[in-house]
């Protein structure tokens, strides 16, 4: 099976119309061991078909097929009997194409869970509902009110009566909701049901394919080039670096930057392990100072992240004057992060906050960027860095924000802000890992809000910053629940803070999920 390309592979096909959640059917597909491939429409009407094609998705999307010109989809893909499934704005496409209505219902409008009620047997909801309902997650102010002819009601919910709705002669299908994210209770099952029973296609994708692609894709890109590196030594970066110099080896030159902005004793221990175990050719900058120069007064997030960005690649490119035929700088940039920031198929959609190393970059670089991780998941890398033989001490870390402690120190920053910050996130840290809670959670941190508030310690009042505990439950980062902690935990791990960490009199809980707030604060 290793042997096949992966050009050669069977595939499912995903045409991106702007959602934010493309990639994660990707990565719901993945799961299965299948092989997909997303596509912007353009690409997708210039598709050759082949026998490797074994299903399309539609995905979902910001615009609307109400009173507007619907974009044009070949019928190529009915003649050729590929299963189709359409997902929120895919259904309502569907539906279009083939002489069914849709509307605004925006005084019905869905946003949330919703209780969805089967009124029909259909291999693609096999095993999904229990007692003939289900919990499903739904983004949506256009409903279907008209199904097309030969099409089939499969179950709807309360304000959205053709919430599944299929085509079984033609194997098309259409849903309402969003079974690729966690709020939807077993929406993995319609992946696998339509994946293994209505399109029939065999499992072939592997992390150890994966790496062999990536190593190839790398070789094939930079070629005799030298490339630099950006090594935090959080997870994305090491996992970059290791992947990047198995593919090109010397031709690789690894720089940390010591911004002054990670966790508590970080970065030198990181720099041990990569460069003692992995080899890595790493040159140590320490630029600490100028970074605290130019956020000083800054309170804005955009432009922390703007000015952070901006001096990574300055800092960077007068290093590689040094170095010749430099001509690519790597980063462990993941998909969540360019989703956020950008589409990265080239779709509609809208955009949530800059990355530093995605929309927080200038526009004019010396460098072209190689991010060899871009199209994958937190999880995925994790997966990937055990396959290079990345250390579970580093591999396993909790996500951490490119720009560090500056967006979570909200409002101005200084030495001391940093300090203190330092103190309680290494706090809550141990914390976790001592209490077996650290591999339960996606990720979890310390911020110091902009407030002092008045205490009493020793009978005498105090006057200090406040700071915020943050933990969340995800799979992808996409989404996320706020961890459940103990009591007990809750009131040791404030006391603690508390007591070992003058400056800090108050510690309160973010028990916000994603969607609607962000992981991060800023």
């Amino acid at each position: 099976m290793e042997s096949i390309s992966l050009k050669e592979k069977e595939k499912i096909i995903i045409v991106d119309f702007g959602s934010q959640f493309t990639k994660l059917i990707a990565r719901r597909i993945r799961e299965y061991g299948v092989l997909s491939e997303i596509l912007n429409l353009k690409d997708f009407k210039n598709l050759n078909y082949s026998n490797y094609i074994k299903g399309i998705i539609f995905s979902g999307g910001p615009d609307t097929v109400v009173n507007k010109k619907i974009p044009n989809i070949s019928r190529k893909i009915i003649k050729n009997n590929i299963p189709i499934l359409g997902i929120c704005f895919g259904l309502q496409l569907i539906t279009k194409l083939f002489g069914g209505q849709v509307e605004s219902k925006r005084k019905k409008r869905e946003f949330g869970k919703a209780i969805l009620r089967k009124n029909k047997n259909s291999t693609l909801t096999e095993n999904f509902f229990t007692n003939d309902t289900s919990n499903v997650w739904m983004s949506h102010q256009d409903a279907v009110t008209r199904m097309p002819k030969y099409f089939t009601r499969i179950a709807s919910t309360k304000d959205s009566p053709f919430t599944i709705i299929e085509n079984v002669e033609k194997k098309i299908y259409g849903i309402q909701f969003h079974p690729e994210v966690t709020h939807t209770s077993k929406g993995k099952i319609i992946f696998k049901n339509f994946l293994f029973k209505i399109c029939k296609i065999k499992p072939q994708w592997k992390i150890r394919s994966l790496k062999k692609q990536l190593i190839e894709n790398i070789r094939n890109t930079v070629k005799e080039d030298n490339v630099i590196c950006a090594l935090s030594g959080g997870v994305d970066s090491s996992v970059a670096a290791i992947l990047i110099n198995k593919a090109i080896g010397k031709n690789l030159k690894c720089i940390m930057v010591d911004t002054g902005l990670l966790r508590k004793n970080e970065f030198k221990f990181t720099y041990k392990e990569l460069k003692k175990k992995h080899n890595l050719n790493i040159k140590v900058i320490n630029a600490s100072h100028i970074y605290l120069k130019k956020l000083v007064n800054i309170s804005d997030p955009e432009r922390k992240r703007k000015i952070i960005g901006e001096t990574f690649i300055k800092i960077f490119e007068k290093y590689s004057y040094k170095i010749k035929n430099v001509k690519y700088l790597a980063q462990g940039t993941l998909y969540p992060d360019i989703i956020e920031s950008k589409s990265s198929t080239g779709s509609k959609t809208s955009k949530i906050k800059s990355h530093h190393n995605v929309g927080g970059l200038p526009k004019k670089m010396r460098f072209r960027l190689l991010e060899p991780l871009k199209d994958l998941f937190k999880d995925e890398v994790r997966n990937l860095g055990k396959e290079l033989g990345l250390a579970a001490n580093i591999r396993e870390k909790h996500p951490f924000p490119g720009p560090g402690l500056a967006i979570r120190i909200i409002g101005k920053i200084d030495k001391r802000k940093i300090k203190l910050l330092q103190e309680a996130d290494d706090i809550f840290t141990k914390s976790l890992i001592k209490y077996g809670l650290y591999k339960k959670i996606w990720q979890a941190y310390a911020a110091l809000l902009p407030i002092k508030t008045v205490g009493v310690m020793g009978d005498s009042r105090t006057y200090e910053y406040m700071c915020l505990l943050r933990a969340v439950k995800s799979q992808d980062g996409m989404t996320a629940n706020f961890y459940h902690f103990s009591k007990n935990f809750q009131e040791t791990i404030s006391n603690k803070i508390i007591n070992n960490v003058p400056g800090i009199n108050r510690v309160v809980y973010d028990i916000s999920s994603k969607p609607p707030s962000t992981i991060e604060l800023e």
